[in-house]
């Protein structure tokens, strides 16, 4: 069942890298306390995600900051190292938590996976974005296949 407005974000660990080396994040770290933007992307480094949804969050960080959002989550069904290495290679730094949810776990639990594998990439991550306060969903933006409208940060942006 696809997660819903009022639903608390399911239970989950996910990865990110720190400067000690891959470390587990639970979902209760990540959107437990606060007010939360988090964005899922099919795979990191693929052609709309890499050119249209990292960037606009990365850009628009501060002003989403300023709404009141304490902590930016991209999450995408790939490994740790993949995940870092493309918030490295857009600047992210310290704006998005790139957080690896690399068996789609997470994913399923929200109810929101893609099968891709007619691309050749298995199982991945819908494009959503996603807006939590204390840990409950409070805003829930999932685009139509091959659109990139809903899960913009302009778009998040306008709901905050």
């Amino acid at each position: 069942m696809t997660i819903k407005i009022g639903d608390k974000i399911p239970a989950a660990t996910l990865k990110v890298m720190t400067k000690d080396g891959p470390s587990n994040a639970t979902t209760e770290e990540l959107f437990g306390s606060g007010k939360v933007v988090m964005f899922s992307v099919p795979g990191a480094f693929t052609p709309t995600c890499s050119a249209r949804h990292l960037p606009g969050f990365v850009d628009h960080a501060a002003e989403i900051a300023a709404k009141g959002v304490g902590r930016i989550v991209c999450v995408a069904v790939n490994d740790v190292f993949v995940m870092d290495a493309w918030g490295k290679s857009a600047n992210v730094g310290d704006k998005i938590v790139m957080a690896a949810d690399g068996n789609g776990e997470f994913t399923r639990a929200l109810g929101l996976e893609l099968d891709a594998s007619g691309f050749g990439m298995g199982q991945r991550g819908q494009r959503f974005a996603v807006i939590t306060q204390d840990g409950v969903v409070t805003a829930l933006n999932v685009e139509a296949p091959g659109e990139f409208k809903v899960s913009s940060a302009e778009f998040v942006l306008g709901q905050l």
